[in-house]
């Protein structure tokens, strides 16, 4: 990452949201988006010309016109940018660490913003111990089960050499699981913990496997 946050006095204590129901980005993470709607392409401006920090949170409730936002979401950094003959912006954003909604602010700008709290989620600016215990056969093997009634495929040989976090945390954001299934998967406070929750999930939903296609990127 280009920028370091080394504690949590670096973040900002207001950012931008985007609201994306079935889309999350996790520390050190790289989340894809194609941004065209006028809003988020201004709030993707103002983020440019600032510390070009925003929240990927997912809406809590119904297709509200402002429906209520989740409990916890994430804070990334744009780490790469371009813009497209069209108008559409196309961005990586990079996870920095999660964040408790405090309050969601009254603001003129045409899209959302929030006192974020970094606090309960300091050890996500410090990559885990990659000795922590890990039994990756038991995730491929999950995962493997997940896959294969979907018709879908990974490529293998990645997945068994890829470290612990990147493994956990992007298949974590990948797989098109359910919305609830993805704010499970960001609140587990530790990778332990998201782990084991990524774990019960692919073998939970290995026997009902659905139709949905992974959620389109605004």
């Amino acid at each position: 990452m280009a920028h370091s946050y080394i504690k949590i006095a670096d973040l900002p204590q207001v950012i931008p949201v985007f609201p994306l129901a079935g889309a999350i980005v996790l520390p050190r993470g790289q989340l894809p988006l194609n941004i065209f709607e006028p809003r988020y392409l201004n709030m993707i401006d103002d983020a440019m010309a600032g510390d070009r920090m925003l929240g990927m949170i997912q809406p809590s409730g119904g297709p509200d016109a402002l429906p209520a936002l989740s409990p916890v979401g994430c804070a990334g950094r744009i780490t790469s940018f371009a813009e497209t003959t069209d108008g559409r912006y196309l961005i990586t954003l990079t996870g920095v660490a999660r964040f408790r909604v405090l309050a969601e602010l009254p603001v003129q700008t045409p899209y959302r913003q929030a006192r974020a709290d970094f606090a309960p989620f300091a050890l996500d600016l410090t990559a885990p111990d990659e000795a922590e215990a890990f039994d990756r056969d038991d995730l491929l093997s999950a995962l493997q089960g997940y896959l294969n009634p979907r018709g879908l495929d990974i490529d293998w040989d990645a997945a068994r050499d890829a470290p612990p976090e990147a493994l956990v945390n992007s298949l974590s954001m990948a797989l098109p699981f359910e919305a609830p299934e993805k704010q499970a998967l960001i609140e587990a406070l530790t990778l332990g913990d998201r782990f084991a929750c990524l774990t019960a999930l692919l073998r939970i939903d290995a026997a009902e496997p659905g139709d949905d296609e992974p959620p389109t990127m605004q």
